[in-house]
């Protein structure tokens, strides 16, 4: 069976998407013309617009897509604002991060998820101002500060780093806490310090290095 993709894009927009509340145009535009399909792993390519997580390796997840729609709704890149993304993965958040601000560059843990999300966006002319990085995001470095943060696998506590790449005004979206009910959070960095905006509850896969320390009990 062939599936028409277009009309699976147009349906996961409309069913999906738009009705958990995500209405910005510009965001709804980008998750309408992207091809999802090209940056799922090729065995669940048919899964490509459905409401589900899809397993990309390492024990690492594609976020839902109502998710990303909910991250770049809040995160509300504009076209001259630079981001930096934690957890390339796929590369499609990636790709829709490009396509609303003006430069990204990705960091990925994985050398094989950033070839192939380097390829696939090289392969569909999605990722002329995208910069992958191959690093360990609890130990990168950089003195490079970014308008926006978008961190795409959860943590137990927000690495203070990842605040420090943050220009002023700068927000940072990540979802935090322990599973299975975690926290979605707009972190803004104001003058008077970080201000924490509540988003959603959700529950996803812990960024490596992120997960809570496991206490011995005796």
């Amino acid at each position: 069976m062939t599936i028409n993709y277009a009309q699976a894009r147009e349906n996961m927009v409309e069913q999906q998407i738009r009705p958990w509340d995500v209405l910005d145009n510009r965001v709804l535009e980008t998750l309408a013309t992207l091809p999802r399909e090209r940056f799922v792993p090729q065995a669940h390519s048919d899964l490509a617009y459905a409401d589900l997580e899809l397993p990309l390796g390492h024990g690492q997840r594609m976020m839902k897509p109502v998710i990303e729609g909910r991250a770049l709704q809040a995160l509300d890149v504009q076209p001259g604002e630079d981001v930096l993304e934690i957890g390339t993965g796929s590369g499609f958040l990636t790709a829709c991060l490009a396509a609303l601000g003006r430069e990204v560059v990705s960091l990925e843990l994985h050398p094989d998820l950033a070839v192939h999300a380097r390829a696939t966006l090289d392969a569909t002319g999605l990722g002329n101002n995208v910069r992958i990085e191959t690093a360990d995001a609890m130990t990168w470095t950089t003195d490079r500060q970014f308008d926006v943060v978008c961190v795409t696998a959860a943590v137990d506590s927000l690495p203070a780093s990842f605040l420090q790449w943050l220009r002023p005004g700068g927000r940072l979206f990540v979802v935090r806490g322990r599973s299975p009910v975690m926290e979605a959070v707009l972190v803004h960095n104001e003058a008077s310090g970080p201000r924490i905006e509540s988003l959603f509850e959700t529950d996803l896969t812990y960024l490596t290095g992120a997960a809570p320390v496991a206490k011995f009990v005796f």
